[in-house]
């Protein structure tokens, strides 16, 4: 791995490793909702759908419209894709290419 995470260890790396065994929608369903609460992969999935809409070069009123996200989690969100560690980005253009 070229990138060094400021927040590597061990049992981060594990629960990466996890997340990279699942095999499919139903896997990632099931692991998810043992591992999370239900408010936290909500949480995930909004910042994921703010990101993509800001990818789309939507304005912060129609994210917050469509999504109901604050301000303050799309501009934050909006930081991560401009100063961040690529993670959104590369994300989104597996997922959404242009």
């Amino acid at each position: 791995m070229s990138y060094e995470s400021r927040f590597k260890s061990a049992e981060i790396d594990e629960l990466f490793k996890a997340i990279l065994a699942l095999e499919s929608e139903e896997d990632c369903y099931r692991f998810f909702e043992d591992i999370c609460t239900i408010n936290e992969i909500h949480s995930i999935s909004q910042r994921l759908h703010v990101a993509k809409l800001l990818y789309e070069h939507k304005t912060y009123s129609e994210i917050e419209e469509e999504t109901k996200a604050s301000t303050a989690t799309i501009s934050r969100i909006n930081k991560c894709l401009v100063y961040g560690a690529d993670g959104y980005q590369r994300i989104l253009k597996r997922i959404y290419p242009k």
